[in-house]
């Protein structure tokens, strides 16, 4: 008989959020799974690493019957340690989330979530990242079940082609039946407008709170924040490789020299 699926389950919420509680669920379906999470929630921390102090990595009893581990390092260190510390084989899949809030558009770049995922893609890794467009706590996470399911079995089946990872967006539902259904997407063209809080603290020093509101202009039914908006889950296939390669030819006409 072939060996299980190894499944490296990870995210940007904590080992203790509910978001990837609900993963670890699903994952055991499809093979043994292995955790690895930050200790404390690391949501926008995008691809950083941790190079000026020490890691800690400690196992913890948190899932029943399955390994995991938190480590106090952003979610990018925890694939990074799962791989060099405790893994003794490339895992057949990484999967992040499911994160509390969407990381649908623009917000792909700055999402620890997607991030880890995209770790796992660097390192060959087919790999998912999923999100629920929900930032409440104790969202209900029980309508993505299905569709994540479904997006596992297939991805374990058929892999994933180099350098590509997808962000899995699911729309907020009170039932799977409310969902349309998937959506292979583009990711829109959309941007946070930032504000900055002005404030004092005790002392009289100034300090200041990011706020903002997002900003989409992007119109085209092809995109994620359609997907979402009309009640299906969006799949959008992101890449590591970030060179225009479409404009190559045009920078190479360009005359530096002048």
């Amino acid at each position: 008989m072939a060996d299980k699926p190894l499944i490296l389950v990870t995210n940007d919420d904590s080992i203790n959020a509910p978001g990837i509680h609900n993963l670890v669920e699903i994952a055991r379906e499809f093979g043994d799974v292995l955790v690895v999470a930050p200790d404390s929630a690391q949501s926008g921390m995008g691809h950083a690493i941790t190079i000026n102090k020490p890691l800690r990595l400690d196992k913890v009893q948190v899932f029943p019957g399955i390994d995991a581990y938190q480590s106090s390092g952003t979610p990018v260190d925890c694939v990074k340690l799962a791989m060099d510390i405790l893994l003794h084989r490339k895992p057949d899949l990484l999967l992040s989330g499911i994160n509390h809030g969407s990381n649908s558009s623009i917000n792909v770049i700055y999402s620890g979530t997607m991030s880890a995922a995209v770790e796992g893609a660097i390192e060959g890794i087919p790999s998912i990242g999923f999100s629920l467009l929900d930032y409440a706590f104790d969202a209900n996470f029980e309508p993505c079940k299905p569709f994540a399911r479904q997006i596992i079995k297939t991805v374990l089946r058929e892999g994933m082609p180099k350098g590509t990872l997808l962000n899995v967006n699911f729309p907020k539902a009170n039932s799977a039946e409310e969902i349309k259904g998937m959506k292979i997407c583009r990711q829109a063209l959309a941007k946070w407008k930032e504000n900055f809080v002005e404030r004092e603290d005790p002392n009289g020093r100034k300090y200041y709170w990011l706020t903002g509101r997002f900003i989409n202009n992007d119109r085209g039914e092809d995109t994620d924040e359609w997907a979402l908006a009309n009640n299906y889950v969006s799949v959008v296939p992101v890449q590591f490789d970030m060179t225009d390669h479409h404009n190559i030819s045009l920078l190479n006409s360009w005359n530096f020299e002048s």
